[in-house]
């Protein structure tokens, strides 16, 4: 059985490494990109550039978007609805819930199935044992297309709603960024007192690998139970404890003239838990006031 041909739209780093990988499964790509020169190095590769979208979308019967975001789905295909019937839409793009679940009853409206996708690694990185990509939407559409999509990363499909991908997808960027923006305000502040880059963040990093045995003995998933049954027990990190922690940071990041944004943002969820008469229990119930901000 021969592989089914696959267009791609939108060829950054994540999209040319996607032909790439569907290229090497044997699939026929066809791809379409609003910079036409993006398109030289795959084509040499051996995809087929289409001269317009609506050529590009009757090529495949799968079509992989890799877009900016959901707008640019739109703006694309605005002019190419007429051969969207009985493809397969694979929307890999960032955007709100909303936007997702609204270009899925627009594809619907188009007689073509939709899936949103989130890919949880860099290009670099597909097609490896560490890749995986959320996907949720219609169903049989992800299951006629499984396969083929396999050659990405692990397909962890979520549900018949489209938005849940989306959102998996933005929570983990959502811990990823906060990471990322810990590790360097964490380094102005050893910086304060001459301590290198280079010397903390190999330390910092011992303390990142431990944080799974440290928040939760038990395992993240019993962790997880406990968030979800409104469980917060506080014998060991409670809210008092670590809003303490929190002021000390404020306190000595403002002692080193370095930003409060971040510092401050983590005292508010604790102040405000303990406000809320929480202060004995864990520090996982700062999501009451996430949840509900007032």
């Amino acid at each position: 059985m021969s592989a089914i041909p696959v267009t791609v739209i939108g060829l950054g780093p994540m999209g040319q490494a996607m032909v790439r990988l569907l290229l090497a499964a044997g699939h026929p790509v066809t791809v379409w990109n609003r910079t036409p020169s993006r398109a030289e190095g795959v084509v040499a590769d051996g995809a087929r550039l289409a001269a317009s979208p609506a050529d590009a979308v009757a090529a495949g019967d799968l079509v992989i978007l890799s877009l900016t975001d959901y707008q640019a789905m739109w703006d694309i295909l605005g002019d190419a609805t007429a051969a969207l019937a009985g493809r397969t839409l694979v929307n890999l793009s960032s955007d709100t819930p909303d936007k997702t679940r609204d270009a899925a009853a627009w594809a619907r409206s188009h007689s073509a199935s939709f899936v949103a996708g989130g890919v949880m690694v860099p290009p670099h990185m597909l097609g490896t044992d560490l890749a995986y990509v959320y996907y949720s939407g219609d169903v049989a559409a992800f299951d006629a297309h499984r396969a083929t999509l396999a050659h990405l990363g692990e397909p962890r499909f979520l549900g018949d709603d489209p938005a849940r991908a989306q959102l998996m997808y933005q929570a983990h960027l959502d811990v990823f960024l906060t990471t990322l923006s810990g590790f360097v305000h964490a380094t102005a502040l050893v910086g304060s007192a001459g301590i290198t880059a280079e010397e903390f963040l190999p330390e910092v990093m011992r303390l990142f690998h431990a944080i799974p045995d440290m928040i939760a003995e038990d395992g993240v998933a019993a962790l997880g139970a406990r968030i979800d049954a409104g469980e917060h027990p506080g014998e060991v990190g409670n809210s008092v404890m670590m809003g303490a922690t929190a002021d000390h940071i404020e306190a000595a990041s403002r002692s080193a003239g370095i930003d409060l944004t971040l510092p401050r943002a983590v005292q508010a969820h604790y102040h405000r838990a303990i406000s809320d008469g929480h202060g004995a229990e864990a520090w996982t119930r700062i999501i009451d006031g996430i949840r509900a901000p007032r």
